[in-house]
């Protein structure tokens, strides 16, 4: 697409869409009414054509448009981009051109004018920001496009304002809007005063993207002491949630930048299991995960999966934390435990160690949150949350070994719990308690054999002997099987998929082990 701007000042919107040629789109020709206006040379030391038509002053509105509009007939262009083009365009300039496109510095219709900001502050809002509309003859007036809202803060002033709204409002909406263009994506209904854009429909994935937190607490320091960082909540979360848990014990610290997250972390694992559960995480992956007749065994076998790697991690239970599972909990240090709720006794034992942070979250387990981001830097990325929940019929076995019924009740814990540790992800169970976990490796084989050495070295009463293995991925090649066999594997379930599968399942078969495969993988990579 081509576009023709007009400015009569510094066109810093223009500069923004050319650098970023949203579509595709490209400037055949900037055009200003004052010939020194600072987009002119911006213009040209981006290789776009230009033209300068000022109005004379015994010359009329409608005489001066029709020299702008000869000056713009040397050129091919599609749209008309306006950039604080100082004149007010008639009826029959409006007609005679392509859409044009302007961006005014409010939410239209509120605070029309060349001082919005000033409106924006006398009015005393909360919210301003930007509008990209269709021009018709009226003034900051016409179809709207996009919209950006910005933020008014305490103390800002005019100037505040406009620097804001122009880099995070109109830095994105007008490019957002040339591109929708661009992809011949829009309609402009001018009679009913309204643009469609097909795509920009909402549903979990919106062609743009409005979120809004607020800070609920400044954190002592993010991921490292130099690190700054603040907690900011979605006060319509219903699911329970770490952000929005009371902490219990008055002595201890406030909750920090890693507790947050190792504690969110951990309260995702306890809430995929119905029975009692476990998860005891160091750096966002379980050290170790079990479920139990009751809590207190639940924690009890966490634990002992790996209770070295357990000081100084978090405990999360999805059952109310009795003096029992407490007692346990203060043998060895940690950082917090999360539960839905604390007996009295409980928290008169929790209370014993003055570093240990009690959250104390709801008991709504079921998910409201479906969706998962990531921040990166200059996006964000957003998916739907991994919510599979397989069953016995689910499963596919590929070997001549039939897994036991125990041994498939394993397999879906081990399934359950390894959506939970970082790819390339190993886990190995017994019944329904982890043994070892091997996480976040970059070679699978590397992942088997760290799980393998630590539940020989680092398990206590608990083994891989006899135990079954969970990949979060296919395994490409057999030496991952053999791995497992020297181990003492006896059961396998993997998504399968490798083009190597027959072979990693004649591996199997050759050393009497069971697999089965599940035809879904469950990557975790952050």
């Amino acid at each position: 697409m081509k576009l023709a701007g007009m400015a009569s000042n510094r066109g810093r919107n223009l500069r923004n869409i050319a650098d970023r040629a949203p579509g595709g789109a490209e400037f055949a020709v900037v055009l200003s009414n004052d010939e020194d206006a600072p987009i002119l040379d911006a213009a040209a030391e981006r290789g776009i054509p230009t033209e300068v038509v000022p109005k004379a002053e015994d010359e009329s509105r409608r005489e001066h448009e029709q020299r702008v509009e000869a000056a713009l007939a040397e050129y091919d262009f599609d749209l008309v981009a306006m950039d604080g083009y100082m004149r007010i365009l008639t009826e029959d300039f409006v007609a005679n051109q392509p859409t044009i496109l302007n961006v005014h510095p409010s939410l239209l219709p509120a605070f029309p004018g060349m001082d919005a900001h000033e409106q924006v502050l006398e009015a005393g809002v909360k919210q301003t920001g930007c509008t990209v509309h269709v021009v018709d003859e009226t003034v900051d007036d016409g179809p709207i496009v996009t919209q950006e809202p910005i933020p008014v803060f305490e103390g800002d002033d005019a100037d505040d304002l406009k620097e804001r709204v122009l880099y995070e409002g109109e830095f994105k909406a007008y490019p957002r809007a040339v591109e929708w263009f661009a992809e011949d994506r829009v309609t402009v209904d001018r009679e009913a005063g309204t643009v469609s854009v097909e795509g920009d429909e909402g549903g979990d994935f919106p062609a743009r993207r409005v979120t809004s937190e607020d800070r609920a607490a400044d954190l002592r320091y993010g991921e490292n002491p130099h690190q700054d960082a603040a907690l900011y909540a979605d006060s319509t979360c219903e699911e329970a949630s770490v952000v929005h848990a009371p902490e219990l014990n008055d002595a201890a610290k406030g909750m920090g930048y890693n507790n947050y997250n190792d504690a969110d972390a951990a309260l995702n694992i306890v809430k995929e299991f119905d029975e009692p559960a476990c998860a005891v995480i160091k750096h966002t992956n379980p050290a170790g995960a079990a479920t139990a007749d009751s809590i207190s065994q639940a924690y009890a076998d966490a634990l002992s999966t790996d209770p070295k790697s357990a000081f100084g991690g978090i405990v999360a239970l999805n059952r109310e934390c009795d003096a029992a599972t407490a007692e346990q909990i203060i043998e060895s240090y940690k950082e917090v435990v999360v539960a839905p709720g604390y007996t009295d006794a409980a928290l008169d034992v929790l209370a014993e160690k003055d570093s240990l942070r009690v959250l104390d979250v709801s008991d709504q387990f079921d998910v409201t949150e479906t969706l998962t981001e990531k921040d990166l830097v200059g996006g964000r990325l957003v998916q739907e949350r991994d919510q599979q929940a397989l069953t016995a019929e689910d499963l596919e076995v590929v070997t001549e070994r039939e897994p036991t019924d125990e041994q498939i009740e394993s397999m879906l814990f081990a399934w359950q719990t390894i959506k939970h540790v970082k790819s390339n992800a190993i886990l190995f169970a017994k019944g329904t308690e982890t043994v070892g976990v091997g996480a976040g490796q970059v070679s699978r084989v590397d992942a088997v054999r760290i799980a393998e050495m630590k539940a020989e070295k680092d398990a206590e009463g608990k083994g891989p002997e006899g135990a079954v293995m969970a990949s979060d991925a296919f395994f490409p090649f057999p030496d991952n099987i053999e791995v497992a066999a020297e181990a003492g594997i006896e059961a396998v379930i993997q998504p399968g998929g490798s083009k190597n599968d027959d072979s990693v399942i004649e591996a199997a078969d050759e050393h009497d082990m069971a697999m089965v495969m599940t035809g879904t993988r469950c990557f975790r990579h952050d």
